[in-house]
């Protein structure tokens, strides 16, 4: 009887835990959000862990290299472009702006008055390590990942489509 009630607890204070991580995290999301909505460049930075972004793209321009079926010249060539082009594409892509088109395809508009950290923390999912992941939708993949970092939750992944990630006017 007694070890029933002790899983049961354990369930609970496990699930309290998630729940005050998700909105801890959910602080710095919305945070995040004001400076890409307020297209502040500074307060966008605090929140964003540039060096892990870039990787984390780094990474997926390779997987998607040598999963694209291209001669192994090409995958190659691609291999060995994929550094520079994530660190290019990190100064033009790692900015307010095109994470406010990103925003706006997952259903945000500029006219939108913005989620408030309690409506933001049921969309964050804890994924271990000291991350969480936004989902667009319920039950959804994972689009950004936070990793808390010197006390703030940092941007440190994007999972939507590479396509998204777009410097528009």
């Amino acid at each position: 009887m007694l070890r029933p009630l002790l899983i049961s607890l354990v369930a609970l204070l496990l699930s309290a835990c998630a729940t005050a991580q998700r909105y801890d995290a959910a602080q710095d999301v919305h945070n995040l959000l004001v400076a890409i909505r307020d297209n502040d460049r500074a307060a966008f930075d605090r929140h964003v862990d540039r060096q892990a972004l870039k990787r984390q793209l780094e990474g997926r321009l390779i997987d998607e290299t040598q999963e694209s079926g291209a001669p192994r010249l090409l995958q190659g060539l691609g291999i060995t472009l994929a550094e520079p082009v994530a660190a290019l594409a990190g100064e033009l892509l790692i900015q307010p702006r095109v994470f406010r088109w990103v925003a706006e395809h997952y259903g945000y508009r500029r006219t939108d008055p913005l989620p408030s950290a309690l409506a933001i923390s049921p969309a964050l999912r804890p994924i271990g390590g000291g991350r969480v992941c936004a989902i667009a939708d319920s039950g959804g993949p994972c689009v950004l990942v936070f990793t808390r970092i010197d006390g703030l939750w940092k941007l440190t992944g994007f999972e939507g489509e590479i396509s998204m990630l777009r410097a528009r006017p």
